[in-house]
């Protein structure tokens, strides 16, 4: 066989794979490559946007954790006023308390003085009536000059 022959035969062998390849191999590689670039790309797509919603959703974070810590500390200044308030309120009752208290006390010692000047006002009275009778050396009733022993402690 001849050189050209061969060469003319492997031209057309080659073209023939080539034609082939082009109608049978090639589509399916290209569309092969052309879903995994769809699918890279959409990767990146869904990447970004994902980026952005957690951004998105730091940015609300940090907006509840703001209004949070916002409605904590109106709740602790609640909470110090309310305690604020029951302090004030436990001190009234106390003053009230002691208020009553000493006026008791004043009335109790009042009544007490009272009763010590009536107990003396008597132990006087005898004591007058056992002076007296000392010095006229003679009895005094005391059932018969009531009305002299009440002058007596009245003016005592």
């Amino acid at each position: 066989m001849n050189l050209n022959a061969t060469l003319v035969v492997q031209f057309v062998v080659f073209f023939i794979l080539a034609g082939f390849t082009m109608k049978f191999v090639w589509p399916p590689l290209m569309k092969a490559l052309d879903e995994r670039a769809k699918k890279i790309a959409d990767g990146l797509a869904a990447a970004e946007k994902g980026k952005l919603e957690l951004a998105d959703a730091n940015k609300r974070v940090e907006n509840e954790l703001a209004s949070s810590r916002a409605a904590n500390q109106l709740r602790v200044v609640e909470a110090e006023k309310q305690a604020a308030m029951v302090i004030e309120d436990a001190k009234k009752q106390a003053e009230h308390e002691k208020a009553r208290i000493l006026a008791e006390a004043r009335a109790e010692a009042e009544q007490q003085v009272q009763r010590a000047r009536d107990v003396l006002r008597d132990q006087v009275a005898a004591l007058a009536v056992a002076g007296a009778e000392q010095i006229l050396k003679r009895e005094v009733n005391a059932g018969v000059h009531a009305d002299l022993l009440s002058q007596l402690k009245t003016q005592l």
